[in-house]
């Protein structure tokens, strides 16, 4: 066989293994949901185990009638608490078959917070942004999203809004005190308006944010927070083998796009800060191909930190890769 007549095989070749993975990832991962399960060791010595489910990401679409059937068959779990990170919607009609997928787990407490994607219109982008530090970059022009139709339905199902709130409440006999922050990734945290100690009298607190960008994470931890819960990432939606995520879409490591890590104030080598509405300080990255995660020892009080990688995908790259969609049970159990 000639060079040439290699060549252009070599491409056939790469070409066809190209079209395989993209079906792959576009028809068979993304649809492939998954229950990851995790004990947690926050807990006084003697508690019951309390035992959380997370929904977070679903940037639900009208027609996705899979994921709606899989989230609500996770009623089945009975959890004792669910919280929402945030990222609901991907579409003006979405709230609706939203409502209805999580209609069976509103018979159970819950808690939730608010993500971009909840707010503005998606829009198609650059994905070579994600790579660059202007992925944060915020379009002023996005159409709103019926937010207010969400959070109502939420509310209504007895679920507790947490943005910007602090609130403590009894979960399975137990006092956990919630710390709650609006979505970081459009500046719409308002730390500053529930900081303060973790309350002697909860059993644990418990921050919640979607994006974990470090300034909540330092927030919070610094103010004793044994535990905090986030989404955003999509634990990279597409990871590469002995590589993990490729980005994470804020200014946490890689290493932690997704699953159970600790976490402690300055666990994170800060980047560039830049200007944040009302005179705080926010955080622009040097580069999210970087993994900044210290190499400091973990200190023995060091909080946990969980972030899901959601259950959906952005509209526009509906694709997953090595990272199949999940929603996660955290069970708390008394320290060691």
């Amino acid at each position: 066989m000639s060079p040439l007549a290699t060549l252009a095989a070599s491409a056939g070749v790469l070409a066809a293994v190209g079209a395989a993975g993209l079906g792959y990832a576009g028809v068979i991962e993304r649809n492939w949901f998954a229950l990851r399960e995790f004990e947690i060791p926050v807990l006084p010595a003697g508690a019951r185990p309390v035992r959380i489910l997370q929904v977070s990401d679903l940037h639900f679409v009208p027609g996705q009638e899979r994921k709606a059937r899989w989230v609500r068959g996770l009623a089945r779990l009975e959890p004792d608490l669910v919280i929402n990170s945030g990222d609901n919607l991907s579409h003006m009609s979405a709230v609706p078959p939203v409502l209805r997928a999580l209609e069976p787990l509103m018979e159970f407490p819950g808690v939730f917070v608010l993500g971009s994607n909840d707010i503005y219109a998606p829009h198609l982008k650059n994905p070579a942004k994600y790579l660059t530090r202007s992925f944060g970059e915020l379009r002023d022009d996005r159409p709103l999203l019926p937010v207010e139709d969400l959070t109502d339905g939420m509310r209504s199902g007895g679920w507790l809004d947490l943005n910007n709130v602090r609130q403590l409440i009894e979960v399975a006999g137990l006092p956990l005190e919630f710390v709650g922050v609006d979505d970081p990734h459009i500046q719409r945290d308002r730390y500053e308006h529930v900081a303060g100690p973790a309350s002697a009298d909860a059993a644990v607190t418990i921050g919640l944010t979607h994006a974990p960008y470090q300034r909540v994470l330092d927030a919070m931890t610094a103010d004793g927070a044994d535990l905090v819960v986030a989404g955003h990432t999509h634990g990279g939606q597409l990871a590469l083998p002995r590589f993990g995520a490729v980005v994470t879409n804020c200014d946490l490591d890689r290493r932690r796009a997704k699953g159970l890590s600790r976490w402690w104030p300055g666990a994170g080598v800060h980047p560039i800060a830049r200007d944040h509405p009302d005179g705080q300080d926010g955080i622009s990255p040097v580069s999210p191909w970087q993994s900044r995660a210290s190499d400091e020892p973990t200190p023995p009080d060091a909080a946990w930190l969980h972030v899901s990688a959601g259950l959906g995908t952005s509209r526009f790259a509906p694709v997953r890769f090595a990272c199949r969609p999940e929603a996660s049970l955290l069970t708390l159990v008394p320290r060691a």
